[in-house]
């Protein structure tokens, strides 16, 4: 059978390298490419593709809302292409369905390919859709916080991993990350960033202050009922006494 693929990406670069990786596949066919979710809503539903190359982080409309639009028991088998860290792979991981975490190689491409061919080898019914929707809620679970930040560098605007970040501070109507020896300043205020942050990852420990969880190596009780928090790098940070409870969630 000839495999009938969309690709979706709002990268060129990205789809086409995917193109060029499918070129040299017989049994392919690239009926679409799609550079947004909305294009790729419409292609799926008008042309009805056995297999979709689905990048997860677009503008307007992502790759998860595309599968919300179309319905997961309408979708084809979807293979998402994501730049999503460790937690989101072993989402991916759990089900089914496949990933490429970018950068990918042609080695790990035919890979996918591989796994592709036995999906739709296999009869009808076999709960891709059921699989999909699983997939789907555990990576909405995963992507409610921020996976990565625009800051403020000397050459413009960056892009700070969140795991990266060791603590964060308040300065003015800024905060300042604080990650491996430099601090970025971001357009934020503490609680609105706090809401975007994985409270298992990182905790308010000071009005003006969020730390990140995995870099605290030592805690020492302090008077009046306030603590010392040690990082990994040394940095030494107080938690107030307002936040003391914190202690306890980060105990359990």
């Amino acid at each position: 059978m000839t495999i009938r693929t969309v690709i979706v990406d709002d990268e060129p670069p990205a789809r086409e390298k995917i193109r060029s990786f499918l070129a040299r596949e017989d049994d392919v066919e690239v009926i679409a490419e799609c550079g947004d979710g909305p294009e790729a809503v419409e292609v799926i539903q008008s042309a009805a593709p056995d297999l979709l190359f689905l990048d997860i982080e677009m503008p307007g409309l992502d790759g998860l809302e595309v599968v919300d639009r179309v319905g997961s028991a309408r979708m084809p088998l979807t293979v998402f292409v994501t730049a999503f860290d460790r937690y989101a792979v072993q989402a991916f991981e759990r089900h089914a369905i496949d990933y490429l975490l970018k950068p990918f190689d042609r080695s790990r491409f035919h890979r996918t390919l591989s796994q592709v061919r036995k999906q739709l080898s296999r009869p009808e019914g076999n709960g891709l859709s059921d699989q999909l929707q699983a997939l789907l809620d555990n990576l909405k679970s995963e992507s409610k916080y921020a996976d990565r930040l625009t800051v403020k560098s000397s050459r413009g605007l960056a892009f700070l991993r969140i795991g990266e970040i060791d603590w964060i501070d308040a300065a003015g109507n800024y905060v300042r990350l604080n990650a491996n020896g430099s601090s970025f300043l971001m357009r934020e205020t503490m609680s609105a960033l706090e809401q975007r942050l994985d409270p298992r990852k990182f905790m308010r420990i000071h009005r003006s202050t969020i730390v990140n969880v995995e870099r605290i190596r030592e805690i020492r009780p302090l008077q009046h009922g306030e603590h010392l928090v040690i990082l990994d790098s040394g940095q030494r940070l107080t938690i107030s006494r307002s936040y003391r409870a914190r202690l306890d969630e980060l105990s359990r």
